[in-house]
């Protein structure tokens, strides 16, 4: 077990200090796991999340078409259209990253949306760096809205085997979407308040982009309900989400050949594929598998009920602040992957109903993302788009909007789940 911790430690910390790697590392570490015999040979593919994986995969690629389409330019004419001045408008970007994000994966929410906030600030001749952070932390909270939302989601989805309405209303009570919300109308007026000084107008008149194409529209939005609809279909493969994802971005590479007459055309779709990130999922997919296997789950969970000391309170209390300090430093993905049988492993031990505790995971490893700049994929992707752009991104920008949006957010969320579900 303290081979496995030690290499567990180690490779987070190493991934922290030399980020440019962190892929490398990731997987180094996995192959570690599996030649060392600490993760069985049988077990290794069992460990990776191939649904995971395969939704990623198919997100990326659509969203490339979308931004080619030109609809995101329109989509921000339309909504400067609506708006009086810079200040409002960042509320609204903020607004519709939350709202496509409940449905849609984060790091896909900002793709699409990122677009968007940057042909807005071009217009308006501002700094996009806040809209796009602004942008990112919103995608972040409302990923634990549904069960579609966020990959975190996904997994505690599976997990309990939720459908997708009880994420609205489970045990017969109001359940965590409504948690989500609260703590987004605080943290809309953080954002309010945030861009309180620009106040500069809009200016209207100006004719909105054309669209060039409305199929990779359609296929994201074909996405969105075919993911509602599989959450409804008991004792489905796996891998179903990441199928939808990715049989769509076919039927888009196909469409994007047929339209211009050449194979190349789906060579920038492929390119917006992030297979750095993808690497990196495998390979922590790998080391959990590894620790779980070593038996540090057990032990982890062991260590919880003792700290807990028998009290859910404390338990629930603990597991929200943890979550939220350590996925501000650790992608919330790999964590919440652990942290969910470390969780059952509780509740067996203490024979107790570990719902607060499942929705405090995940609504502390959600917000807590937002508090640092590596601490979710999203944020990252954001600060990749801005550096592709020419902007650089201070610390201390991502900790003006993230902390406060994080504090807003997470203390209502946090009050309201043992209201409804601890007591």
């Amino acid at each position: 077990m303290i081979p496995a911790i030690a290499l567990f430690a180690i490779t987070y910390i190493l991934i922290l200090a030399f980020g440019k790697y962190r892929t490398y590392i990731a997987l180094a570490s996995g192959v570690i796991f599996v030649l060392s015999g600490m993760l069985p040979i049988s077990e290794l593919i069992p460990s990776i999340d191939f649904n995971v994986l395969l939704m990623i995969i198919g997100t990326m690629g659509l969203v490339s078409l979308f931004t080619e389409s030109k609809m995101p330019a329109m989509l921000a004419d339309m909504m400067m259209e609506k708006v009086p001045n810079v200040k409002w408008a960042a509320v609204a970007l903020a607004l519709f990253a939350g709202v496509i994000s409940a449905f849609v994966d984060n790091v896909a929410t900002v793709l699409m949306v990122a677009p968007i906030a940057l042909a807005i600030c071009n217009k308006l001749n501002t700094n996009p760096v806040p809209f796009i952070i602004s942008v990112a932390v919103s995608s972040n909270l409302q990923g634990a809205a549904t069960l579609v939302g966020d990959t975190t989601a996904i997994m505690l989805g599976s997990a309990l085997d939720m459908s997708f309405l009880d994420f609205f209303w489970y045990q017969g009570k109001p359940s965590i979407f409504f948690a989500v919300e609260l703590g987004a109308v605080l943290s809309a007026l953080i954002v309010l308040y945030i861009f309180k000084k620009e106040n500069a107008p809009i200016p209207k008149g100006s004719e909105r982009a054309k669209v060039t194409d409305f199929v990779p529209t359609i296929l994201l939005i074909l996405v969105l309900v075919f993911l509602i609809a599989a959450s409804f279909i008991p004792n489905k493969p796996a891998i179903t989400n990441g199928l939808i994802c990715c049989v769509l971005l076919v039927v888009g590479l196909v469409h994007a050949v047929i339209k211009n007459k050449s194979i190349k055309a789906v060579v920038p779709a492929l390119r917006e594929i992030d297979f750095q990130t993808l690497g990196i999922l495998v390979g922590i997919f790998i080391m959990i598998g590894g620790i779980e296997a070593a038996g540090v789950i057990k032990a982890l969970a062991d260590l919880l009920a003792k700290v807990g000391g028998g009290n859910i309170f404390l338990l629930y209390t603990v597991i929200v602040v943890a979550s939220v300090i350590i996925s501000a430093f650790i992608d919330n993905i790999p964590y919440v992957a652990t942290m969910i049988p470390v969780i059952a492993g509780i509740a067996t031990a203490m024979g107790i109903d570990a719902t607060p505790l499942y929705f405090g995971l995940l609504s502390g490893a959600t917000l807590g993302g937002n508090c640092t700049p590596v601490g979710a994929s999203a944020n990252i992707t954001g600060i990749g788009i801005l550096k592709k752009n020419g902007y650089t991104v201070k610390n201390s920008d991502f900790f003006r909007i993230g902390i406060p949006f994080t504090l807003a957010a997470i203390i209502p969320a946090y009050i309201y789940i043992w209201l409804v579900y601890g007591i």
